[in-house]
């Protein structure tokens, strides 16, 4: 199967979510061989009077992929040696801060992508290196109430959130954003066209959605099944924080 553009910070990913799609054996190992944890950096402007949960989500999966199919994480380009560093370290990392005010314009001096002027997805880098702009920034209290976004828009994909699972908005973002690039990979990966997922919309799925999905995972375990019979590829969380090792926190759906 020839990929369409299966970018430097997408390619990676291919042999771990649609191994069935291509030629490359997915990596024996998950950590970095030089050691150096990488992450990409999502800021999240929480102002006082916030925006609804939904955006910020939306914003978070667009900026997460925008960066990556960005022209400048290309084959020479400035952040192509930082996106693949990250890109093909084994687990993809994100992490989230919450800015506002003078906070949020200082962050925009940084190598990056903004999307809605609600969230800025950092080129990666090591975690334990990381600009003074961004590390004054909280990675906590990034809290917002469910809002009710009504049904997605028709012929967008679909971020469907686990009803099983709580997620503070800083973890859901980095979940969403994990989605899009993994949406994006799988649909390069089979002939179509990446960039629909920039405007995938992010939902909470039903108890029967999310049964029927799960059930299918279950019995899948390179996810073929559930992408040819059910059109959706999950992501399933490392662990680090909040939720255990292999919950699946979300499905992206075409």
């Amino acid at each position: 199967m020839t990929s369409v553009a299966l970018t430097p910070a997408l390619a990676p990913l291919a042999a771990r979510v649609c191994p069935w799609l291509v030629d490359t054996p997915a990596p024996e190992q998950d950590e970095p061989e030089d050691g150096v944890v990488r992450a990409m950096t999502l800021i999240l402007r929480l102002e006082r009077e916030a925006p609804t949960r939904t955006a910020v989500l939306e914003a978070a999966a667009a900026a997460s992929l925008a960066l990556c199919l960005d022209e400048r994480a290309g084959p020479g380009g400035p952040w192509f040696d930082a996106v693949t560093a990250w890109a093909g370290a084994g687990r993809i990392r994100k992490l989230s801060r919450r800015a506002r005010t003078s906070h949020w314009r200082a962050v925009q001096e940084i190598d990056g992508v903004t999307v809605g002027e609600l969230v800025r997805a950092l080129v990666p880098g090591p975690v334990d290196d990381v600009p003074h702009e961004v590390r004054r920034l909280q990675i906590g209290g990034t809290d917002l109430p469910p809002d009710e976004p009504g049904r997605p828009p028709a012929g967008v994909p679909v971020i469907w959130l686990s009803p099983e699972v709580e997620q503070t908005v800083g973890k859901a973002a980095a979940q969403v954003g994990h989605a899009s690039m993994i949406l994006a990979t799988v649909l390069a990966a089979e002939g179509s066209d990446p960039a629909r997922a920039l405007d995938a919309a992010v939902r909470p799925a039903s108890r029967e959605d999310w049964a029927r999905w799960t059930e299918a995972l279950a019995a899948d375990r390179d996810g073929r099944t559930a992408w040819e019979e059910h059109g959706v590829a999950p992501v399933r969380d490392a662990g680090f924080t909040e939720v255990a090792p292999g919950t699946v926190t979300c499905v992206a759906a075409r």
